[in-house]
């Protein structure tokens, strides 16, 4: 084999190596990131909403806050897209190379109180500090006891300034005490979550009910033009 066309095929086999790296990486970090099915940015309505920043969520979806290691906080009821939001966030934090891990607050926090082990429950700390990216999705939708409290914050803590958390609520801060009855670290808990966070509130209808309302009426259109088509094809006999 000639001399240049030996090095070009060794050029290409190094390249073909590494994009086979760089996929197999890509499918490993979106399998270890939990995020599952969810809608895309582009296929969102943005005119359903009554609120929303929409610049706001764009410029999030950069990461320049990944950088920072700041927070992002979604508030906002049920239904209107937080946890969309959350997702494509989380999804182009894995794109962009980074680690991400989605998870619900109940999950979380069910998952860590259980350890009855200190050297257990460290370990677990260490799993949820980890990723560039922790989503915490339903904050605010059950009510946790003071220990869920103090792991919350425990964990918190630890990525403060290292790490970005993404969390969506349907409650604003001032009433996470009725979240977390009683327990006397919420005030610092907020403190960290708010420090340097991007904070993008959404309020409006649920989208998931306009969506059902929708499948309802075009069921029902479906069943009316059939019926229609019977009632014809019986009248021409």
């Amino acid at each position: 084999m000639a001399q240049p066309e030996q090095a070009r095929w060794v050029a290409q086999m190094l390249a073909w190596e590494a994009a086979e790296r760089s996929r197999r990486s890509l499918e490993r970090r979106l399998r270890e990131a939990h995020i599952g099915r969810f809608k895309p940015l582009a296929d969102f309505d943005w005119a359903w909403p009554k609120s929303i920043d929409r610049g706001a969520v764009e410029e999030l979806m950069t990461l320049d806050f990944v950088k920072d290691a700041s927070n992002v906080v979604l508030v906002g009821p049920n239904g209107v897209g937080k946890s969309m939001c959350a997702c494509n966030i989380g999804y182009q934090a894995v794109l962009a190379g980074h680690t991400a891990l989605f998870t619900t607050a109940g999950q979380l926090l069910g998952e860590l109180a259980a350890l009855d082990s200190d050297s257990g429950l460290r370990r677990k700390l260490r799993q949820y500090a980890a990723p560039d990216v922790l989503i915490i999705d339903e904050v605010g939708y059950l009510s946790y006891s003071n220990r869920h409290a103090d792991l919350l914050f425990e964990l918190v803590s630890r990525r403060y300034q290292h790490k970005s958390t993404v969390v969506t609520t349907n409650r604003a801060f001032a009433e996470w005490g009725e979240v977390f009855p009683n327990a006397a670290c919420v005030v610092s808990l907020i403190d960290r979550l708010m420090h340097r966070a991007e904070v993008v509130r959404i309020d409006g209808e649920s989208y998931r009910a306009k969506e059902a309302q929708e499948r309802e009426a075009q069921r029902l259109a479906a069943r009316s033009a059939k019926a229609g088509t019977v009632r014809s094809r019986k009248a021409g006999r």
